[in-house]
């Protein structure tokens, strides 16, 4: 007998199907995508928790002319399977292959890219409103979680979607809420209530009655109110102006089916709660969701990992943060480490039970983040704030405003700067060091390695205002660390191979951060000088005018945007010093570098050694 997965390439088809046969078809969907992902890595935990309701979406709206907009993304791997790519998940975040997150290039059914949190509100809401301008009947359905839901950009706009009266759901995604088989069984008949056309029309009808008679009006609209509060937690939502359903199961597809149903005939902003579980229906999953959320290659079976190589023993530049994190904690009582949600990602786990008090997740606000740090540190404390490259881009105008212009002493520890690999570019720190070192009053350094992260990181607590150290995702050279911590000279670079002519010219890497490995790689071969910069601001200029007296050519080397980058500085600074000789300037192109394999991706911007001396070799000639 042939699966029912394996005849549904578009929702068309899912569309054909009983629903008596929507178990069944979760059943295999769920068995293909753990079975899938296993082999490629990706997201899983979040994936396997809404297979129920992306089947329930696509049965019950006509996508993709009703618009589904998933928050986040990295819970669309069912959605993709669905609508047209499931042979396409073989090649899932590998170069030429399928994204891990929604992408309006990808298919007509990704309405809307994302990677980043608490946008789908805001976007679903446009798409209503031009539906509306547009005289069309089309469904926009914003699916979010829990987690993206503390954002207040998912406020924001819930505030403004309440007052504009278009066709607009909103559908949370609730995993971190448990309910019991029998408040579940009293919540799904609720809902399937609070959602008929009959329920509403009746208050519709009850409102316009009771309209001409003030008093009763507002009496009647508290006993709603009291009523539904005792029942469901839906008044927050019902003040911004929504209909509020739920909670329901979101792994029970016949009310799923009948409850989407009914709300597609309202009109009007509608809010439906849903509950579901992170890692439905593979038990490691369950039992450990946080792991799960993002994974290499593991056994369907049993979860395992499957090992990655040689490269899985060193330690990652999150592993040293988290080190050097707790070690710093025990020596300077006032350290406190702040992170928006991203505490296993950026290694503050360790930190965080050993400190519970020193701890402090405010959620998916980036922006809160960082104007909270600058309040403590205000008052004397010293905070570390742990944050991806990608997310700090959502913080700009705090740190300016709030951190830098006030001089405040809070430490930025930049993970996952430069390429991402499999992530893509929703996730790449391309542009860091382009957007901090135009910020008075900030130090910004780059580790060549996991020992001078170490140091680095330290070198940034001691000093007194806003430092930023950036490092890359993963391993590094493997370099020995040093338990002992020793502040680095702030704005000095390190001259690390002096040379001899090149065709007849003298040349002088700059290596800024995780290119200093290339750049001594690509040395040995064109017998170059190197130059471990360290310091992107303040910048080495007097380095830079002893290299200039004894060079002819300077190449700088950064894993970063080349517009306003590191290169850029260098060319500022001999402009400042009057200093004029070729400046060959290598980094990241002015593009969204698509995802794939780190190694490959660099390659193919010429940030390999083998990149390196074909472009000093193109520049000489």
């Amino acid at each position: 007998m042939t699966p029912l997965l394996d005849t549904i390439d578009l929702p068309q088809q899912l569309r054909l199907l009983e629903r008596k046969q929507l178990p069944q078809l979760a059943q295999e969907l769920r068995a293909f995508l753990i079975d899938s992902v296993s082999k490629t890595g990706g997201h899983l935990a979040s994936n396997l928790g809404v297979v129920e309701l992306t089947i329930a979406l696509h049965y019950v709206f006509n996508t993709p002319d009703d618009r589904l907009v998933w928050d986040v993304g990295h819970q669309t791997y069912p959605h993709k399977i669905l609508t047209g790519r499931r042979q396409k998940m073989q090649a899932l975040r590998k170069a030429q292959g399928i994204a891990g997150f929604p992408r309006r290039c990808e298919s007509e059914y990704d309405t809307f890219g994302t990677g980043h949190s608490s946008t789908s509100i805001s976007a679903a809401l446009g798409m209503a409103v031009a539906a509306q301008k547009s005289g069309l009947e089309r469904r926009a359905v914003a699916i979010i979680g829990d987690g993206a839901m503390t954002a207040g950009m998912a406020f924001e706009a819930l505030n403004n979607a309440g007052d504009m009266n278009a066709n607009l759901l909103v559908i949370l995604n609730d995993n971190d809420m448990s309910i019991s088989n029998n408040v579940g069984a009293l919540n799904n008949y609720l809902t399937k209530l609070l959602s008929s056309r009959f329920y509403n029309t009746v208050r519709s009808s009850g409102k316009k009655v009771l309209s001409v008679m003030p008093p009763m009006m507002e009496f009647a609209k508290r006993a709603e109110e009291h009523v539904k509060g005792m029942v469901m937690p839906g008044t927050l939502f019902e003040e911004f102006g929504f209909n509020y359903i739920g909670p329901i199961d979101g792994h029970d597809l016949d009310t799923l089916v009948e409850t989407l149903r009914n709300i597609k005939q309202l009109k009007g902003p509608q809010f439906l709660h849903i509950v579901t579980q992170k890692g439905k229906g593979f038990e490691p999953a369950e039992d450990n969701p946080n792991r799960f959320h993002g994974v290499g290659k593991f056994d369907p079976y049993n979860g395992d990992a499957i090992a990655g190589g040689a490269l899985a023993a060193k330690k990652t530049y999150t592993q040293v943060f988290s080190d050097w994190l707790v070690d710093m904690a025990a020596i300077d009582q006032r350290l406190v480490a702040v992170t928006p949600a991203m505490c296993d990602g950026s290694g503050l786990n360790a930190f965080a039970e050993a400190y519970p008090d020193r701890y402090f997740d405010v959620g998916i606000a980036e922006q809160h983040a960082l104007t909270f740090s600058a309040g403590l540190a205000c008052d004397g404390l010293k905070p570390v704030v742990a944050i991806y490259s990608t997310f700090l881009q959502r913080a700009y105008d705090q740190l300016i405003h709030d951190i830098a212009l006030q001089k405040l002493p809070v430490l930025l520890a930049i993970d996952r700067a430069g390429l991402v690999g499999a992530d893509g570019p929703t996730h790449a720190g391309s542009f860091d060091l382009s957007y901090l070192r135009c910020i008075p009053n900030t130090v910004v350094m780059a580790p060549s390695d996991e020992n001078e992260c170490r140091q680095m990181l330290y070198t940034g607590f001691m000093h007194n205002g806003l430092a930023a150290v950036r490092y890359p995702r993963g391993s590094g050279s493997g370099a020995v660390i040093q338990s002992k911590m020793q502040a680095i000279e702030i704005g000095k670079a390190q001259l690390l191979r002096t040379t001899q002519e090149v065709a007849g010219k003298r040349v002088a890497l700059l290596a800024f951060g995780s290119m200093l490995a290339p750049a001594l790689q690509a040395s040995e071969s064109i017998n170059a000088s190197v130059v471990n910069m360290r310091f992107i601001k303040p910048l080495d200029t007097a380095m830079i005018a002893e290299l200039a007296n004894s060079h002819d050519l300077f190449v700088t080397i950064e894993e970063n945007a080349l517009m306003g980058g590191a290169g850029a500085a260098v060319l500022e600074a001999m402009q400042a010093l009057n200093i004029h000789m070729p400046v060959l300037c290598l980094g990241l192109p002015d593009q969204f570098i698509e995802h794939g394999n780190h190694e490959t991706m660099l390659a193919e911007c010429g940030l390999d050694a083998s990149g390196i001396i074909k472009a000093i070799e193109q520049k000489l000639t």
